[in-house]
Formats: C-alpha cells, sequence, structure tokens
C-alpha cells in the first residue's frame, strides 16, 4: 500500500471527528471484542492523570524495551503525524500498516448504527496491530478521564495515577474531588494500582475507588536519582511512576542495572521542555498546574533569564491563570494564528495577554513569521497544536495534520 492509500484511510478516520466525543465502554467494548483483540495476551498498563502521563509511559516504554522485553505503546495526542500514536519496540507504526488495519476497522463498522469516534477507531487499529506483534507489555496513555476513556474497557494488570489537577472539567466534574473520581475509576478489580502523591481531595477518591474494587493502592513518592532522558525535578518522580509500574506489572521483572541506566537516560518525548535546537525549548504545557511545572524547569535550567515566547491556546482552557503563571520568563509575547478551531484568536489572546503582562505582544501573520522574528532562548508553549504546527515547519513535514483528540 502506498502513501495515497494510507492519506484516503486517514481521511475516513479524521472524519469520525464529526460524530464528537462520545463518554462510555459500551461502544468500544463491543468493537474491540467483534474485532477478537479485547483480551491482550501482553501485559497491561493504563495509565491515567492530568499532567505526566505520557512522560510516565516513555519511562515505562524505554526501560522495559531495554530490559529485553518487546513492547506496545498507545499515547495522545500526536504531534506531526498520526503514527506517532502507535508505536512498537520504540517503532512508530508503519503508512502501510495505517492503511491496512483501519480499512480493517471502516469495513467491520460501517453497518453500525451508532458509528465509533475517532479515539475509538484509533485505539482499535493499536490493538489490532499489538495483537499481531505480540509485545509483552502494553502501555495505554488515558485521552482523557478514564471511567469513561475509550481504553478503560481494555483489562489492566497496573492503573497508574499520575499527578491530578483541574483541566477537561467541562467533562470531569469542578471539584479535584470530581475530577480524581473519574481517574481513578481505572482501578481493576484485585489489580495493581499506583498512585503519585496527590491533593487531600483527589486522595479521598482514590482510597474509595480502591476500596470499591477491593485492590490496595500505593503512593509512589520517592523519585528516581538515577540520569533521566527528560529535563527537570518532576520528571524524577514519573520515572519513579513508571518503573514501579513495570515491577507491578510484569511478575518478576527482570532488568540490571546496566539496562535500568541505559532506559532511564534514552527515554525521549517530544513537547516536554524538548530543546529542539540550541536554545529553543517545546514544552504542551497548557493549564496552570502544568506551567507551574514548566515554570519551575525553566528556572532550574535557564535562572532568571527571560524568554521571546511563541504562545498559543486553547479557547477551552484557563489562559488567564497559565498566561499569570508564564509571564515572569517572558520578555516578549510573539502570539501567531494556528490551524486548529479550538484556538483563541491572536487578537484576542494578546487582549489577555496585555490585561496580565507587561511584556511587549508581538502578533504576526503566520508562524514561519514568528519562527524568524524570535530571539534566543526562544520558548515554544501553550497548546500540541501550536508544537504539532512548529514542528512540522522545521521538519519541513507536508503531511501535518491537526486533530481534535
Amino acid at each position: 500500500m502506498g502513501e495515497h492509500s494510507c492519506t484516503a484511510a486517514l481521511d475516513w478516520l479524521y472524519a469520525a471527528q464529526m460524530f464528537g466525543m462520545k463518554l462510555g465502554l459500551a461502544g468500544i467494548t463491543r468493537l474491540l471484542d467483534e474485532l477478537g483483540v479485547l483480551q491482550p495476551r501482553a501485559r497491561v498498563i493504563h495509565v491515567a492523570g492530568t499532567n505526566g502521563k505520557g512522560s510516565v509511559c516513555a519511562f515505562a516504554e524505554s526501560v522495559a524495551r531495554a530490559a529485553g522485553y518487546s513492547t506496545g505503546l498507545f499515547t495522545s495526542p500526536h504531534l506531526v503525524r498520526f503514527n506517532e500514536r502507535i508505536r512498537v519496540d520504540g517503532a512508530e507504526i508503519a503508512d502501510a500498516d495505517v492503511a491496512r488495519l483501519i480499512d480493517r476497522v471502516r469495513e467491520h463498522v460501517q453497518a453500525w448504527e451508532v458509528q465509533p469516534t475517532f479515539f475509538e477507531l484509533t485505539l482499535a487499529v493499536a490493538m489490532l496491530y499489538f495483537s499481531e506483534r505480540r509485545p509483552d507489555v502494553i502501555i495505554l496513555e488515558t485521552g482523557m478521564g478514564g471511567r469513561l476513556d475509550a481504553t478503560n474497557a481494555v483489562p489492566k494488570d497496573c492503573a497508574v495515577l499520575t499527578p491530578i489537577g483541574f483541566d477537561h472539567m467541562q467533562y470531569l466534574g469542578s471539584t479535584l474531588y470530581d475530577i480524581a473520581c473519574e481517574k481513578a475509576a481505572i482501578f481493576a478489580w484485585h489489580r495493581a494500582a499506583l498512585t503519585a502523591p496527590q491533593a487531600p481531595e483527589a486522595m479521598r477518591a482514590i482510597h474509595e475507588a480502591a476500596q470499591a474494587c477491593d485492590t490496595e493502592y500505593r503512593i509512589i513518592s520517592e523519585p528516581c536519582e538515577l540520569p533521566l532522558g527528560l529535563a527537570g525535578t518532576h520528571q524524577k518522580y514519573n520515572a519513579a511512576l513508571a518503573l514501579a509500574a513495570l515491577h507491578a506489572a510484569i511478575p518478576h521483572f527482570l532488568c540490571s542495572q546496566e539496562q535500568l541506566a541505559a532506559g532511564l537516560s534514552d527515554t525521549r518525548w517530544p513537547g516536554r521542555f524538548d530543546e529542539v535546537a540550541p536554545g529553543v525549548i517545546l514544552d504542551g504545557a497548557h493549564n496552570p498546574p502544568a506551567m507551574r511545572v514548566l515554570v519551575r524547569t525553566w528556572r532550574e535550567m535557564y535562572g532568571d533569564v527571560r524568554a521571546h515566547c511563541i504562545f498559543a491556546g486553547a479557547a477551552d482552557k484557563d489562559l488567564t491563570g497559565v498566561v499569570e503563571l508564564l509571564s515572569p520568563l517572558v520578555s516578549q509575547w510573539i502570539l501567531p494564528p494556528v490551524q486548529s478551531p479550538r484556538m483563541m484568536p491572536p487578537a484576542e489572546l494578546a487582549r489577555l495577554v496585555g490585561r496580565v503582562s507587561d511584556a511587549p505582544v508581538n502578533v504576526p501573520s503566520t508562524l514561519a513569521e514568528a519562527l524568524q522574528c524570535a530571539d534566543r532562548p526562544l520558548l515554544i508553549c501553550g497548546s500540541f497544536f501550536l508544537l504539532g504546527e512548529v514542528l512540522a515547519q522545521l521538519q519541513g513535514c507536508a503531511g501535518y495534520r491537526t486533530t481534535a483528540q
């Protein structure tokens, strides 16, 4: 199958976004069951939380692979290419497999009265691919929430909660307790459960969730002190959580000190304090908890040095809170247009920034112009949509596609 067939298959898949987001497990459970991939042979680690999910998944995958285990990794969103979402042994799924498996799923659901969503279809493609490649361990990153997220249909051996904060409140609830209830609902009956340290409200929800499925949970509070491939003190805690998950999910997990060191230091996760060129940092921080971590990491790396900042954010996020946290780092704001309709328009964003920050504001007409006028050090942050467009330009990628999920 050529590039054209992959493009056509992805066109159909992206069109599924018009069906919106349907929270619930009935449709995805039916789909995975009928495709014969609902019960994977692999050990499954399922990761939910507000921030740090992708990093925990990346550490777990890298260490498991370094230890000689075959790995399957499912994450979202992608930054540049759809294929980033589905990996086996560290390698992205090939275009030919994307086209072939999307076509298989498409044929299977064409007569369904209620069509699956984009995220459900993508998970189905991933699970089909994993069933063919037969990895030893599958690592699933929750899309949003947990209880009704499609990934929660897959039986797991270990459930992991990263730090929980306020995000997606229109779907998950207005209190930290409510949000934590949704996320802790990935805990499974008599299966291992791990959590990062949480605020008291979130811990109450986690304790109740563990009691409801008659399982014990462990709080992983000690950092990993080995050298890491991802920058920032917070990554020490993400790495510790990932290592605990591997030992909980895989009986007698075997990993030498040399393999452990290699897996941790080789971990890469694009868009998480990612230095893509000297003095150019990309970070997907898009809510206040993530922005606090970004600001702290910047201080660790650059001290009091301020940055030119290319920034964009989704209109449904707490952009005032994000900008207030970020503004002490910024010497000049650069607010370009971004393709996604979810983004706050640059002119409106400029007014918001002006109310919070004294730094000058530049509103270029294109992202290319923004990149040309920015000085170093340069911080590019606020939205994964923005990061995807930046990386596509830097890589000269013509196949960049935004996605709503």
